[in-house]
């Protein structure tokens, strides 16, 4: 029995979610809209302003999807509505950001620039040159692109440099001592 497949997504009064027989999904709200396809055997109805989903079967792959497929749902009901947000910081002497049109241009030490392309889906706003808000309303996407900016240079655990969630802690290590 999945506890997180039948759990019912509740809807908001602002997004709407159209069902089609096909088993595409498609959710609409105030910030865009999202679609996605519904796996072979899992099955949702709208109902007031709740979501449920149903499996046909009880194999273990569809146990494993019907939970998978209502988190995402919910994610998408959530994304539309109010969206997702990622922050990083950027640690380091000289280390800076800043968004020229669809480019992030990272200085992060290298002897050139490092210029990410940011997807049309995702906002990236950067204030004090140091610190980078990634906006969407996709949250698989808002996270991988905040995973490749902080890929750039992951922070360090000697001077604590680089590229860093906000609430990420970074252990520091004692470096080399002269005896």
């Amino acid at each position: 029995m999945s506890r997180i497949g039948n759990k019912p997504v509740t809807l908001p009064a602002k997004v709407k979610v159209n069902l089609s027989p096909d088993r595409s999904v498609q959710v609409e709200g105030p910030k865009g809209k999202l679609s996605w396809r519904l796996p072979e055997g899992i099955e949702g109805k709208v109902e007031g302003e709740t979501l449920t989903l149903e499996r046909k079967s009880e194999t273990r792959q569809l146990r494993a999807l019907h939970g998978l497929s209502r988190a995402l749902l919910n994610n998408m009901v959530t994304g539309v509505n109010t969206g997702f947000t990622r922050n990083l910081e950027i640690q380091g002497v000289g280390f800076k950001a800043a968004v020229q049109g669809q480019k992030l241009n990272l200085s992060l030490g290298f002897s050139h620039p490092v210029v990410f392309h940011i997807p049309n889906e995702i906002k990236v706003t950067v204030t004090d040159n140091t610190k980078l808000l990634v906006e969407g309303i996709d949250r698989q996407l808002v996270g991988q692109v905040a995973a490749n900016i902080r890929a750039y240079y992951p922070p360090e655990p000697y001077k604590g440099k680089g590229v860093r969630y906000s609430d990420e802690k970074v252990r520091r290590k004692e470096g080399k001592t002269v005896q």
